[in-house]
Formats: C-alpha cells, sequence, structure tokens
C-alpha cells in the first residue's frame, strides 16, 4: 500500500480548510443531493463527497458507508487531492497503490474507484467527490464529464460557505468566521493546558484617511492590514476582521514572550510597508492583548471584550500624552 505524497501547498491547503469551518458539521442537503445524484447516475453503492484533513478524510456527506471519516494514510482520497483531475482506479487489486489496502481487502471490499478533486475560492484542493463500486469497472468519457460536473456543483456549495465565514475585502475570516474558528482553537487549548493569546488591534485615523483620500484607499489600507497580519502570524493562528477597521488574531499554544516578539514583527513590517507609501497612506494600529486562564473554560467573546478594552485604554493613555 502506498500513502499520498505530500503536498506542495499543504500547510495553505489544510488552513482553505479550516477557514471554511465545515469539519465535523452534521450533514446538510445541499451536499447530500450530489452523492445521492451520484450513487444513482453512475449505478454505484457509495458515493462521497470527502474533505481531506491533516491526518484523516472526513466525509461531509455520505451514501453506503456507515462510517463518518478514515486514516488519511490509507484513503484513496488522499492520492485525489495531490492529482490535477480525476483519479480513476478501474480494479484496486490490481494497483500496487490500493491492493492491500483495508477498504480494499476488507470492508468495504472497494474494486473500482474514481474521484474528482474539489476546491475552494483559492484553488487550494480541500477534498473530492468520488464514488467507488465492488466489481471492478471503467468510465468513459462521458462519465469523467458528469463526475467533473458534479464535483464543480459541489465546489459552488462550498464557496457559499466560504463566502459565509470569510470577509470578502480582506480575505481572512469575518466574525462569525473568527468567532468560530477561534472557539474550537480555544477549547483544544483548554484540553491540553496551552496558552493562548487574543490580539485586538484598531487601525489608528483610519476615518480621516477615508475621508481625505476617499474609501477606496481605505479599502486598500485595510487588505494592506490584513495581509500584514498573516504575512506575520503562524498558519495555525486565527485571523479576522471584526468589522470595519478592527481586526483580532488568536494566537494557540504561543508565550507571553512569543506573542510579544510576533508584534514586534508586525511593527517592523508595518514600518516597511510605511516607507514604501505615499505620504498620508501610512498604516498605525493599536491593540489590546489578553492571555487567557486555561485552568478553566473561557469563550472567544469574553477574552475579545477584555482585549477590546486594553486596546481603548492604550488609545486613551496615547491621547493623554
Amino acid at each position: 500500500m502506498h500513502a499520498a505524497p505530500p503536498l506542495a501547498n499543504e500547510i495553505t491547503r489544510l488552513a482553505a480548510l479550516r477557514q471554511i469551518n465545515i469539519l465535523d458539521t452534521p450533514s446538510e442537503e445541499r451536499f447530500d443531493r450530489y452523492t445521492r445524484l451520484a450513487k444513482r447516475l453512475f449505478d454505484v453503492p457509495i458515493a462521497l463527497i470527502s474533505l481531506v484533513d491533516e491526518d484523516r478524510q472526513w466525509f461531509k456527506s455520505c451514501v453506503g458507508l456507515s462510517i463518518t471519516q478514515t486514516p488519511r494514510d490509507i484513503s484513496f482520497c488522499g492520492h485525489t487531492v495531490a492529482a490535477d483531475d480525476i483519479l480513476l482506479v478501474p480494479d484496486a487489486l490490481q494497483d500496487l497503490r490500493f491492493h492491500d489496502n483495508p477498504g480494499v481487502t476488507g470492508e468495504p471490499h472497494v474494486r473500482f474507484y474514481a474521484g474528482c478533486p474539489v476546491s475552494v475560492a483559492d484553488d487550494s484542493r480541500i477534498g473530492t467527490l468520488c464514488v467507488m463500486d465492488v466489481r471492478p469497472r471503467s468510465f468513459d468519457e462521458e462519465d469523467l464529464r458528469l463526475l467533473r460536473d458534479l464535483a464543480h456543483m459541489a465546489e459552488q456549495e462550498f464557496a457559499i460557505v466560504q463566502l459565509a465565514h470569510m470577509d470578502e475585502l480582506t480575505q481572512v475570516s469575518n466574525r462569525r468566521g473568527f468567532q468560530s474558528l477561534a472557539q474550537r482553537a480555544l477549547d483544544r487549548c483548554w484540553r491540553l493546558r496551552q496558552p493562548v493569546s487574543v490580539l485586538f488591534f484598531d487601525l489608528d485615523g483610519f476615518k480621516a484617511l477615508n475621508d481625505q483620500w476617499g474609501h477606496a484607499q481605505g479599502d486598500r489600507a485595510l487588505a494592506a492590514f490584513a495581509a500584514l497580519l498573516l504575512n506575520v502570524f503562524r498558519d495555525s493562528d486565527v485571523v479576522g476582521r471584526l468589522g470595519g477597521d478592527e481586526f483580532a488574531v488568536l494566537l494557540s499554544n504561543c508565550s507571553e514572550t512569543h506573542t510579544q516578539n510576533a508584534l514586534g514583527r508586525l511593527q517592523t513590517a508595518l514600518e516597511i510597508h510605511n516607507q514604501a507609501s505615499a505620504p498620508g497612506h501610512e498604516l498605525r494600529f493599536s491593540v489590546g492583548q489578553v492571555t487567557a486562564d486555561t485552568s478553566s473554560p473561557c469563550t472567544v467573546d469574553a477574552l475579545l471584550a477584555k482585549a477590546d478594552a486594553r486596546m481603548y485604554e492604550m488609545k486613551r493613555c496615547r491621547s493623554m500624552l
């Protein structure tokens, strides 16, 4: 059995998967209709919409199996997300990658597999729409076209989900997406007793910039600041635009020293950005920081409120200087 090869963009791909915030959510009719249709169109016993996580494949929609996930290293779909097009396995017993796969030699005794990658807006392949059979068979060109069409329709559904959790202007999580992703990260850190910091940012002088240079320049400033946050903080950190000129970052398993170092890198990156900016277009920010007490559970909203208060205290102190 051959495990799927690692992907060059794995970090980016997993970040895109996390951002749509759909792993481990209940089944939904808008996805189930495509697996039912695939099962009927191709006359197969099994059809899946599978999302390939770091070490597992999880089924957002599943017809014909009683399980909801399998390890990634034994999955057919792990190979599919590494491919540019449909992965077709006419007879798994004759394929060196899968002939001794536990899903081939045991239940559900897969012999035929056809899977098409499913991508999100940044072209990250997050999973597949696939069909399986317990007997060897083949697909003709019409079958391949139909499978691609179904996968594309599933992609459109994921795009709708992605838009619901993403700020279109800055391409980071919106308030709803941030709260959901950050709460999951916070809960995990609480279970593992790992340190957590929340940073609440407000762009200083943003209204004046908007008034003087127009909303188009204001939009560019917001997008530029979001890009700085994404470049400075880790892929494992949760970055979001809460609304207007307010942003937040949740840093999981991050000590006070590491948080301060990250803020220092952000300030350096901001200075470089400002040196290349036209006069009057420079960016400045105030930030409030709070560290979670991992001895007891807490909510992201509570941490945001504390960090917000500390940010405004920073602004007040500056205004008195």
